[in-house]
């Protein structure tokens, strides 16, 4: 994991936990259904960020006899569990707590300090979305989308984070609308329809990531771009005819496996086979930042059958 990835998950970390204790006082306090729900939600995300720095921890184990392309899916595998985290302890209790509330509405008191909670609580939360943007901009290629780099990255925590961030922004302007409807109304079921909300919103976001890291965790290739500057460091090999097929798959978002096969000149003697693959591979590890696992299989060319 870089170091822009831990800055991002310390600072949500660190905003979520101070949220969390003042969004659980002003629940008790005031009795609002939005508060416990962004209350539940805020120590969701505080246990997530410390699961992503778990993950984080055990991917850098070195391989194993039993694992021997290493542990770099951990990553994977305990984004997947934050997305559980954000389904079950803050999307569905969320719900609980807005039919609860409808069905058996009650009226919340010290209004004023609730809304006061949840404005400071969106300035914590900006502060911690800024710092996510700002260094996921490191690794967002010029001109795509968010969306896109949340879609197709092959690093987990930042586009967690992002998630989590912009829900948790989404999730208090809910919560502060019912509050303030609530207060003028008097009529608390405002305050229960913000915690539906917030149930929802949260189920959604973590449906996008459970089916992204479940993407993951199955096995993504290369983005088009690695993909593009291994093949040209493969062909620009003189003694490479042309690759038969190429095959990436990611152990990890800092590690690829390169499977090839390749047609290499037929005059080649033995000695000089293996040393041309050797070349091969150390020109594709220079073309790229990540770590490679590289099998490369020489073989002739056969328009006759189907590879």
């Amino acid at each position: 994991m870089n170091q822009g990835s831990r800055r991002a998950i310390y600072a949500a970390f660190a905003a979520n936990l101070g949220i969390a204790i003042a969004k659980s006082i002003g629940a008790i306090i005031t009795g609002s259904a939005g508060l416990l729900a962004e209350t539940f939600h805020s120590l969701a995300d505080t246990g997530n960020q410390a699961l992503l720095l778990v993950g984080g921890r055990k991917a850098e184990r070195k391989a194993s006899e039993e694992h021997p392309f290493g542990y770099g899916s951990e990553r994977y595998f305990w984004s997947f569990v934050v997305a559980l985290v954000l389904f079950s302890l803050g999307g569905l209790f969320a719900l609980f707590e807005g039919v609860q509330k409808l069905r058996d509405p009650h009226e919340a008191s010290h209004l004023r300090l609730a809304i006061l909670i949840l404005i400071v609580a969106i300035v914590l939360e900006s502060i911690s979305l800024r710092t996510a943007i700002r260094e996921a901009k490191h690794s967002k290629p010029p001109g795509a989308s968010w969306w896109s780099y949340i879609r197709k990255s092959k690093e987990p925590e930042l586009p967690v984070v992002l998630l989590e961030d912009i829900g948790a922004e989404i999730g208090l302007i809910f919560a502060l609308i019912g509050v303030i409807v609530a207060s003028v109304t008097g009529n608390s079921r405002w305050d229960a329809l913000g915690s539906l909300a917030i149930g929802f919103l949260l189920i959604a976001i973590a449906y996008v990531l459970a089916v992204k890291m479940k993407s993951l965790l199955i096995g993504e290739a290369a983005k088009s771009e690695v993909q593009r500057l291994l093949t040209e460091a493969l062909i620009a090999h003189a003694d490479v005819i042309r690759i038969i097929h190429m095959r990436t798959l990611h152990l990890g978002p800092d590690e690829i496996l390169l499977a090839a096969k390749i047609e290499f000149n037929r005059q080649l003697s033995v000695t000089q086979l293996a040393k041309a693959i050797d070349d091969a591979e150390v020109r594709v590890r220079n073309a790229v930042h990540q770590r490679l696992v590289i099998y490369i299989e020489p073989d002739i060319m056969d328009t006759s059958r189907t590879l």
